[in-house]
């Protein structure tokens, strides 16, 4: 069936300035790093898609190595942006990155010229695009200079076929001289993607400072703590998540009693806030404007229905935000 767009699709979304930039991005985002590899349903990728795009949600975050295998995120997406998407290409927001091992030999991962270059020409052909929006240095690299990876990234921009460029899981101080360099170059630093959730808060111990004090904006990743902090563990493991299975990001013996208990008194606290777990701890994330967008994961449109949802209600009281507290400090 052929897709066409909601017309509402702009209307509940709040989209939010990138640092000192020009672009907006939705409050959330979604991003491809699980269920859209080869081991799903091309059918129900589809309509994740769809969906998202209906709900406001205009901009998809790939990588090079998203799959399983890896590159077959941005091939499944490119097929289903060619049969569906393309003709809002101009509404969206398209984001892929390089620094994980994606190809076997020494010039297939990490932060070296060659192998940035070489891994967006890769991107833009799986993906069918002429251009991304958003070009990233995955990680930093401890043995190229950090001028090289930067000026990879200058060099993209120059050639047309990214916007705008960004990194990934830098430190603060990784993070001023990237910004450092770049500004130098004439490209500036459009965004960094931290992970970032209720129980991963380094962003917290400068970085967040950091990229004020660059103009740059954030999206973070695992806002639900690879679906922790969902209704899903509230009476332990169940049978067929994530934490049962063998994710190395999620594991069982992660998830103690006392993470349990927590876990429990925050979905409380969303209770009564009109909200489901997944819906406090992404708000959680974007209070205060400091984070430009909430980067999610969905395998299912009822699952994406339900995260989109928590723009519905992004104010929090002191009252709320203390009690937050004094349940994550036990």
């Amino acid at each position: 069936m052929t897709y066409i767009a909601a017309d509402a699709r702009y209307d509940a979304m709040p989209y939010r300035r990138v640092g000192r930039s020009g672009l907006k991005l939705p409050a959330i985002s979604l991003g491809l790093w699980h269920n859209f590899g080869d081991d799903k349903p091309l059918e129900t990728q589809r309509a994740i898609l769809r969906r998202a795009f209906d709900l406001g949600v205009t901009h998809f975050d790939l990588a090079n190595n998203y799959g399983p295998p890896p590159g077959a995120a941005e091939t499944n997406f490119g097929r289903l942006f060619a049969q569906d998407l393309r003709p809002h290409r101009d509404e969206i927001i398209i984001s892929t990155k390089a620094g994980y091992h994606m190809w076997n030999g020494p010039y297939g991962e990490w932060g070296s010229r060659k192998y940035m270059l070489a891994s967006l020409d890769q991107s833009l052909s799986r993906m069918g695009l002429e251009y991304v929006d958003v070009f990233y240095s995955h990680r930093p690299d401890p043995d190229t200079p950090l001028e090289e990876t930067m000026g990879a990234l200058d060099t993209a921009v120059r050639q047309g076929k990214a916007l705008y460029v960004g990194i990934s899981n830098y430190n603060p101080e990784q993070t001023r001289e990237a910004a450092r360099i770049l500004a130098g170059l004439g490209t500036p630093l459009l965004i960094h993607q931290p992970s970032y959730s209720m129980f991963n808060r380094w962003v917290e111990d400068g970085l967040l400072d950091a990229l004020d004090e660059v103009g740059a904006g954030s999206i973070a990743f695992s806002p639900l703590a690879q679906g922790l902090l969902t209704d899903r563990y509230l009476d332990g493991i169940p049978a067929g998540s994530r934490a049962a299975g063998a994710s190395p990001f999620l594991t069982a013996e992660g998830i103690t009693e006392e993470t349990l208990a927590t876990v429990r008194a925050l979905n409380e606290i969303a209770r009564r806030r009109g909200q489901t777990l997944a819906q406090t701890a992404i708000a959680w994330i974007l209070r205060g404007g400091r984070v430009t967008s909430a980067l999610i994961g969905a395998s299912s449109v009822r699952q994406l229905e339900d995260n989109v949802a928590a723009v519905g209600n992004l104010d929090f009281t002191d009252g709320e935000l203390a009690e937050i507290e004094k349940v994550l400090a036990r």
